[in-house]
């Protein structure tokens, strides 16, 4: 199907870390599109879930999970904040985190891209040299070869 006729809406994901690149991805999208209305943005980190032998015991997992989402809640809410301070009203500034396993990262930012009505997913570039994105494979890489029927901006 030709783009021209392709359905398209303005809902955007941002998948985010706590890396400088995710934040300014965030920045790059409030101030390129905030105060347009019509913008409807998801603002997605994924926590990945720790192998069962990572940690001695259950409790240990449980108080890094909680330990981590509160450092993730607060990242996020910082992150919503950048996007309303810069003209985006604040109910169209949503946060999730979801704890999944992930063989990849990447895969799992497309499945929630795929189970979702946004069209463009915005990532940060992760800033790894080349020997490290060739032995590790870099996310945004992923993203980019393996998104379909959407926009990605890759963000530096």
């Amino acid at each position: 199907m030709p783009f021209g006729k392709k359905r398209f809406n303005k809902n955007i994901l941002i998948a985010v870390d706590e890396s400088e690149n995710a934040r300014r991805a965030v920045i790059y999208v409030g101030k390129l599109l905030g105060g347009i209305k019509g913008f409807k943005v998801l603002i997605l980190h994924i926590i990945r879930q720790p192998e069962e032998d990572y940690f001695p015991n259950l409790s240990e997992r449980d108080k890094w999970l909680d330990d981590y989402q509160l450092k993730v809640d607060a990242m996020l809410d910082d992150y919503r904040k950048i996007l309303i301070d810069n003209g985006f009203a604040p109910a169209a500034v949503s946060v999730r985190s979801m704890l999944r396993h992930c063989p990849s990262l990447a895969e799992c930012i497309l499945f929630e891209l795929q189970q979702t009505q946004y069209h463009t997913i915005v990532v940060g570039r992760q800033g790894l040299s080349r020997s490290e994105a060739f032995l590790f494979g870099s996310v945004s890489s992923k993203i980019v070869n393996h998104a379909r029927d959407c926009t990605v901006w890759v963000v530096e």
